[in-house]
């Protein structure tokens, strides 16, 4: 639910001479949002894991990215959002897809390539959209989304709506031109758009201190006077909170603001990534000490509002839904060979 009005988030005083903001304290969570955040990352986790499986199979073709590790970053964001407001990211999607609510058979069906899927299954991973739910893609280009992003702003802008376009990316793609061209044009027309970085750490298998110059992500838009927020990503609490706060500012008129997430991904930049270039002593340090699931489950536990047993039924009904989808994306008809002349522009 969006927040109610308030002054404008304070500057950080180590960052006095750039438009940085100091982040907000993590949300407090009643019983029922620690839940839900739950279920919905729980949800991603287990249907990646699926993903990964068929992949394996020989179900899924083509490209592979998985989102183990990231969940937080997308449920805290979906649940600061309102209705009409967009989103739209790269090709590590699928929870992003899950988190807009589409349905997990449609999703599933698109990655082996079936008619039931969200693009007919012509997209596979990287390309699908809806409509409906507000999702924009799912591309595969690096970086391509945000100038789209953008775009669903100034349409925003124009129409004189107070939605706001949820724009993706990750440390990799904040290195492409077309992000600085976005910004520019962002703050200048001071468009209503919040840019995510996902910064998980590696651009592919390189780490972001090999490949950029600047490595705190949330200053990228300091010469376009485009404030910026450092967001542990690990916390959906913390997502949350610093989504309100980013929200808030956009709909006020205030122009684009970046949430830089630090995060992590467990699993290799795609399927064919074994990810040598860290150590196992490395994954496992995030896991055993920041996963984004683990920590809910902890919250819950502690504070009795869930049991063991409560939350294994949790993981039994989100299991189902998932053997479900791919059940169905298994068995779905391949799309007719006439649809290859379906949905051109010539």
């Amino acid at each position: 639910m969006a927040t109610a009005a308030r002054k404008a988030p304070a500057r950080s005083k180590a960052d006095a001479k750039s438009p940085n903001i100091a982040a907000p304290k993590p949300a407090e969570f009643s019983k029922e949002e620690e839940l839900s955040a739950y279920r919905e990352m729980l949800l991603i986790r287990r249907f990646e894991e699926k993903a990964g499986q068929l992949y394996g199979m020989g179900f899924i073709g083509g490209f592979c990215h998985l989102y183990i590790g990231q969940e937080a970053v997308v449920t805290g964001m979906k649940m600061a959002m309102v209705e009409g407001d967009q989103m739209i990211t790269a090709y590590r999607d699928h929870g992003h897809m899950l988190a807009m609510d589409m349905s997990p058979r449609g999703v599933m069906a698109e990655l082996t390539g079936r008619q039931g899927g969200y693009s007919r299954g012509k997209g596979g991973s990287m390309h699908m959209f809806s409509k409906e739910k507000q999702f924009y893609g799912g591309h595969g280009i690096v970086g391509a989304q945000v100038p789209l992003g953008t775009g669903l702003a100034f349409a925003n802008r124009y129409r004189g709506n107070k939605n706001v376009s949820l724009t993706f990316f990750g440390d990799g793609a904040s290195n492409q031109g077309q992000v600085y061209e976005s910004f520019n044009m962002a703050s200048l027309w001071k468009l209503p758009v919040i840019y995510i970085i996902e910064n998980n750490r590696y651009a592919m298998g390189t780490s972001v201190t090999r490949s950029s110059a600047e490595t705190d992500f949330s200053h990228r838009g300091a010469s376009f006077k485009i404030p910026g927020v450092k967001v542990d990503g690990m916390d959906v609490r913390s997502v949350k909170s610093a989504s309100d706060m980013a929200l808030e500012w956009c709909r006020s008129g205030n122009g684009p603001i970046i949430l830089e997430m630090n995060t992590y991904r467990y699993r290799g930049h795609s399927m064919s990534d074994p990810a040598k270039y860290r150590s196992k002593e490395e994954v496992q340090k995030m896991r055993s000490e920041h996963d984004p699931i683990e920590q809910v489950k902890a919250r819950l536990l502690e504070k009795k509002w869930a049991g063991e047993d409560d939350l294994k039924l949790i993981d039994k009904e989100v299991r189902d839904i998932v053997a479900d989808a791919a059940e169905f994306a298994q068995n779905d008809p391949e799309p007719d060979a006439s649809e290859l002349w379906t949905d051109i522009v010539l």
